[in-house]
């Protein structure tokens, strides 16, 4: 097939990152909404925090099925079922009468929105050559912190000042669009037939050839806590301990997370430079302790402000590294199921951060919480496994 023929990779990568974003948006919503459920509504921190945990567990549970489904029907198909399964989970949470009912349509729409994180990874790994997969990568996981970013704009303010049902209408209606843009121009990205895979050694399952898989898929787990600390509970902080307004508090948590999504394009980039994914993901862990530690120790005093602006930049810089470098250890058959499992294990741990993290807060203070966290990037720095990097261009 000529190169005139074939579809626009930047297109490709820009309806993948809608999609994302609108996912992403859905998902933020639910921690956004701690403000309003605790301190407006009453409900302690523990309560509010399993609310804010159920589309994160709702994703956990599907990822690694949605990643199978993915390797099989290809990335258009799945990323417009899920899209349609979390658009239908939004518009029934924002009409739910209970917190129940809440909690349980926020899980639907999670297990929806896990198609999006293995499908859209895809459509980008496919559609970019190896030396400019790092970059667009990046790219593509700008959509997780702008999603947040997007959400702590409007999701707090909204529901201060319009409730619960319309703030949880706006995701209900970016992730409608996302579905109508995912299933007319997503085009799925050439890979070889099963006879030629079998014969390039792709369907093999890569978790039996070495453990690298394993050992970045626990490092992400673990570097995904303080990533998660800080963005559930930066808002209630900054207006609880700080005595900010809403919008105020929304409004700066919103710039940061595109500070930090500008971190995770010039990550990317810089693995492409190098030549190596794992490095660069070893030096923001060590990065993210340093950050954690120097916030919760500081917390009380004038730079704690500062510190949460860097440790929300360096904490999700690693996202994307690591998800480049499981999809190209997976091949084009089995990359589907290996970034599953990446998120799985990263929302498995992102799940409990709302209310054992809350717990920790209520218990000792928001110093404590903040500081306990780095113990984690500390244990994921001998587990990323830089000595046995090589690069596998098979995807």
């Amino acid at each position: 097939m000529a190169e005139r023929q074939l579809p626009n990779r930047w297109l490709m990568l820009t309806v993948a990152m809608s999609g994302q974003v609108a996912g992403t948006v859905f998902v933020s919503a639910a921690p956004f909404l701690i403000p309003l459920l605790h301190l407006t509504r009453g409900l302690s921190l523990f309560h509010a925090g399993l609310i804010a945990s159920a589309p994160l567990v709702g994703m956990m549970l599907t990822l690694i099925a949605w990643g199978a489904v993915v390797d099989r029907i290809g990335e258009r198909k799945s990323i417009a079922a899920g899209m349609a399964l979390i658009t239908i989970g939004a518009f029934c949470a924002a009409f739910s009468t209970s917190y129940v009912g809440l909690a349980i349509f926020l899980f639907l729409g999670g297990m929806g929105g896990a198609s999006v994180n293995s499908a859209s990874g895809r459509v980008v790994v496919g559609w970019f050559p190896a030396d400019r997969r790092g970059f667009a990568m990046g790219i593509r996981q700008m959509a997780q912190p702008l999603g947040v970013g997007l959400a702590a704009l409007i999701i707090p303010v909204t529901a201060e000042n319009y409730g619960l049902q319309t703030a949880l209408l706006v995701p209900a209606f970016l992730c409608a669009g996302a579905l109508v843009l995912s299933a007319i121009l997503i085009v799925d990205p050439p890979r070889p037939t099963r006879k030629e895979a079998a014969e390039l050694g792709h369907l093999v399952n890569p978790y039996t050839r070495d453990g690298r898989l394993w050992r970045i898929h626990i490092a992400s787990m673990l570097l995904v806590i303080p990533q998660f600390t800080v963005w559930t509970y930066a808002v209630v902080w900054l207006i609880s301990e700080r005595g900010w307004t809403t919008f105020a508090a929304g409004a700066v948590v919103a710039g940061i997370q595109v500070l930090g999504a500008l971190g995770r394009v010039g990550a990317g980039a810089w693995s492409d430079r190098t030549g190596s994914r794992l490095g660069p993901m070893r030096t923001v862990a060590i990065a993210a302790a340093l950050s954690m530690l120097a916030l919760g120790l500081l917390e009380g005093t004038t730079l704690a402000v500062s510190l949460l602006v860097i440790a929300s930049i360096v904490t999700v810089a690693d996202n994307g590294l690591a998800f480049t470098s499981v999809a190209e250890i997976g091949g084009p058959y089995w990359s589907g199921r290996a970034m599953g499992s990446q998120n799985t294990g990263q929302f498995l741990a992102s799940a409990a951060v709302p209310p054992l993290i809350g717990a920790a807060i209520a218990g000792q203070g928001y110093a404590f919480g903040f500081a306990i966290v780095a113990i984690f990037p500390l244990i994921a720095i001998p587990l990323i496994p830089v000595k046995g990097e090589r690069t596998t261009h098979g995807v």
